[in-house]
């Protein structure tokens, strides 16, 4: 099996599904040429053309608003927008557009595009207006597809999913994981939108996370494990729609839940997975619910900072055997 890194794998994606269907086509700023801010489509331009990638104007309102129309024309538009930050600026294209055409049309019309959110997260000093999670202003928009992968193999059967869905889906992509090596079979496969992987199996307690944060978490486990403390490690890898089942099968067998994600908890999709929980599941857990996030403030520049607001493995270590002694 040969290693390649993240933005490889979504190179290969996008190339694999754009040679397969004269509909796909990729848009954003800095795409074309220049090959992308994160150089996720270089050598793209050079294939394809500029009648099939190519460079918009600095104005995510415009490019994502265009993206939709070409959808609900026939096409299959993938956007880019180059900081996932600034999909406030396209709100209303993809909340009152995107995500309600097809119910609107009763089914007549759909928006079947990728918005590739490149890239969210902090970890690289880019300040408070250049590294936010940005996954729970969208995840309470009914119409939406939420993808977020955390490995190459992931990224790369995630997207061509995602560019033959029927729906408009946002595809969120964390700017420290693009440079991750793993591997990734040679050819093309799929892999299903809505069903989350058990990145580690374990029998004490489950680790629910999503994006960068799998990385972290899986490196809480080890340490857990030397503790005497046997973590399972849940890959969400979607949030809409949720793989619920996967969530509730883990905590009846463990007895214990740490959901880790890098937005701050309060009002962070972790509530969401614990709701489920509480709902689904109250009577099988042995000790309460911890969320582990940023805290309530912007993401500093400052690195101290930044490496203080992202969560790190102790902090998930910490969560975990508070957990335990409960």
């Amino acid at each position: 099996m040969r290693e390649i890194m993240y933005r490889d794998a979504i190179r290969e994606a996008l190339a694999e599904e754009m040679r397969r269907d004269p509909r796909v086509f990729l848009m954003g700023e800095d795409v074309a040429e220049h090959g992308g801010n994160f150089l996720v489509t270089t050598g793209l331009y050079e294939e394809f053309g500029e009648g099939r990638i190519f460079d918009t104007p600095l104005s995510e309102s415009a490019l994502v608003g265009a993206g939709v129309g070409a959808a609900m024309m026939g096409m299959r538009p993938v956007v880019e927008v180059m900081f996932a930050d600034f999909v406030t600026i396209a709100m209303d294209a993809i909340v009152n557009h995107a995500a309600k055409v097809y119910y609107m049309s009763g089914g007549e019309v759909t928006a079947p595009l990728v918005i590739r959110l490149a890239a969210y997260g902090a970890g690289r000093r880019s300040g408070a207006h250049h590294s936010q999670s940005i996954e729970s202003y969208l995840t309470n928009v009914p119409g939406l597809t939420i993808v977020m992968p955390s490995t190459a193999y992931d990224a790369k059967g995630l997207l061509k999913t995602a560019i033959r869905s029927p729906n408009p889906v946002l595809f969120l992509e964390h700017k420290m994981l693009y440079a991750k090596k793993g591997e990734v079979p040679e050819g093309e496969y799929l892999l299903p939108i809505g069903v989350a992987d058990v990145k580690r199996q374990g029998s004490n307690l489950t680790l629910v996370a999503f994006g960068r944060m799998v990385d972290v978490s899986l490196a809480a486990a080890k340490t857990l494990e030397i503790q005497g403390v046997s973590a399972e490690v849940i890959d969400l890898r979607s949030l809409q729609p949720l793989d619920e089942d996967t969530i509730l099968s883990s905590v009846k067998k463990t007895g214990r839940l740490v959901i880790v994600h890098e937005a701050p908890v309060r009002g962070g999709f972790g509530g969401e997975v614990a709701a489920v929980v509480a709902e689904k599941a109250l009577g099988y857990l042995d000790a309460p619910i911890k969320r582990v996030g940023a805290p309530w403030v912007p993401v500093p520049f400052s690195p101290p900072l930044e490496d203080a607001y992202v969560p790190q493995e102790a902090d998930v270590v910490k969560a975990a055997m508070a957990v335990m002694a409960s």
